[in-house]
């Protein structure tokens, strides 16, 4: 499974990458306000900057809604820098940019996907990767692991080529589900991919070492 970061933060971005695990990004609108990141120079900008610094898919999300808007908007975020991936919305018009996408050459990422039936029509039109949102999913009283589960399924049972993302992930528990349920990728906040490295027995484990190699 794949390990991105979903940030705008430069800073987490770098360490993250340090670690070297890291294979891509993914942003959205509200990370790079975040981030006090406002216009589209500054925003290209930081996306070219998030490319200098990760070698792998960087995901660049379109703010239009019509089928042309889309189209024009993730020519200009395709031409910023090899690794954009365009992010998609799971809307008619977003299903059918990602099909002229496709047939162009161009990478996407369809974000905000609930359901296995919007997961279908994303891998039907030839996304690169779709991203269901499991925490929110979690949050409305269904269970975000099981349809990543039935997504994997699907795409297995009918060859669909479509990476599964898995996105707001909120805990490292969070990531360990989606990698057992399937997930081809995993986009995740620094604290949560940080969070499988502790294991109070580790830290136990290593203070007795350090302890005993005192003695020597």
């Amino acid at each position: 499974m794949k390990f991105f970061i979903d940030t705008a933060n430069l800073a987490q971005i770098k360490e993250a990458n340090d670690l070297g695990i890291l294979d891509g990004v993914t942003t959205n609108p509200s990370l790079m306000a975040k981030e006090g990141i406002n216009g589209k120079d500054a925003i290209y900008k930081h996306y070219s900057d998030i490319c200098e610094i990760v070698d792998g898919d960087v995901s660049a999300e379109v703010i239009s809604t019509d089928f042309k808007g889309i189209v024009e908007e993730g020519k200009v975020l395709a031409a910023i820098h090899p690794n954009i991936i365009v992010k998609v919305p799971m809307i008619k018009d977003g299903v059918k940019a990602i099909k002229w996408f496709s047939s162009n050459g161009i990478k996407t990422n369809c974000t905000l996907v609930f359901s296995a039936g919007q997961a279908i029509l994303a891998a039907k039109a030839g996304a690169t990767y779709v991203s269901p949102f499991v925490g929110r999913i979690d949050d409305s009283g269904w269970d975000g692991m099981e349809l990543i589960s039935q997504m994997s399924h699907i795409y297995t049972l009918h060859g669909y080529k479509t990476e599964i993302l898995a996105a707001s992930i909120r805990s490292a528990l969070h990531i360990i589900k989606a990698a057992e349920a399937g997930a081809d990728v995993c986009t995740c906040p620094l604290d949560s991919i940080l969070g499988l490295l502790k294991h109070p027995l580790t830290d136990i484990g290593l203070a007795k070492f350090l302890e005993d190699a005192k003695k020597l």
